[in-house]
């Protein structure tokens, strides 16, 4: 099951190593203790969540800005859940949520142990569509920045994953050979099925869906890349 002859590991950031669901809850309860929302934040994040991986496919395919994301994942799910609130009160807590977010610095269970493990066998790099300055404050709270040799991310690329030309910004800041070199990642548009169309080896961190585990390398947990490099 090893990949062999692999020199270069490109990991995806939220949801992959940095766990975003978690660290999102704890934002949200803080800001809408800060902005008195009267809601239950349970109750808002089961609306929320598929909204918010709606508006992350539009933004994925340039159909809403990064501002119409921001603003419209709010708006919608406050609207599902009848919850009145003004455009300012939606604009104060897509500024707050941003600023939150990177405070609260949990990474997916093994997330340390394996980077701890792979650096010393590999060169480490993040391959993200996650937004500039939050990325890098994620990483820098979560301890892991001083892993990672490149970060790339789609604002700097001016493309997102899954589109060709982010993962050869990627592979020309690194110095990394395409054979050479593979990606780890839970979308499986976005981190699997595009970079293996670029060419890059990859490993799926997924449910565990054998259709998908037929096609790709799986895992279901980050200690379980071991089996594979």
């Amino acid at each position: 099951m090893k990949l062999d002859n692999i020199e270069h590991v490109f990991f995806d950031l939220d949801h992959t190593l940095w766990d975003f669901d978690k660290n999102s809850e704890l934002a949200f309860r803080e800001v809408f203790e800060k902005q008195n929302i009267r809601l239950n934040v349970d109750d808002f994040l089961q609306v929320y969540k598929p909204i918010n991986f709606k508006y992350w496919e539009l933004y994925r395919n340039n159909s809403v800005s990064k501002e119409a994301l921001r603003y419209g994942r709010l708006k919608e799910s406050f609207n599902a859940l009848q919850f009145e609130t003004v455009d300012t009160t939606i604009n104060l807590i897509a500024d707050d949520y941003i600023e939150y977010l990177p405070k609260n610095n949990h990474l997916l269970e093994g997330g340390m142990e394996i980077l701890n493990i792979l650096k010393d066998r590999y060169k480490l790099h993040i391959i993200t569509n996650g937004f500039e300055e939050v990325q890098q404050k994620k990483m820098r709270g979560s301890g892991i920045h001083e892993f990672f040799e490149t970060i790339t991310t789609s604002e700097e690329a001016g493309v997102k994953k899954p589109h060709p030309q982010i993962f050869q910004v990627a592979i020309d800041k690194s110095g990394a050979e395409i054979a050479k070199s593979v990606m780890i990642g839970d979308n499986l548009e976005a981190d699997i099925i595009g970079a293996h169309q670029f060419g890059l080896k990859v490993i799926h961190l997924g449910s565990g869906d054998q259709s998908i585990q037929d096609q790709y390398p799986q895992v279901q947990k980050l200690n379980e890349l071991l089996n594979y490099l």
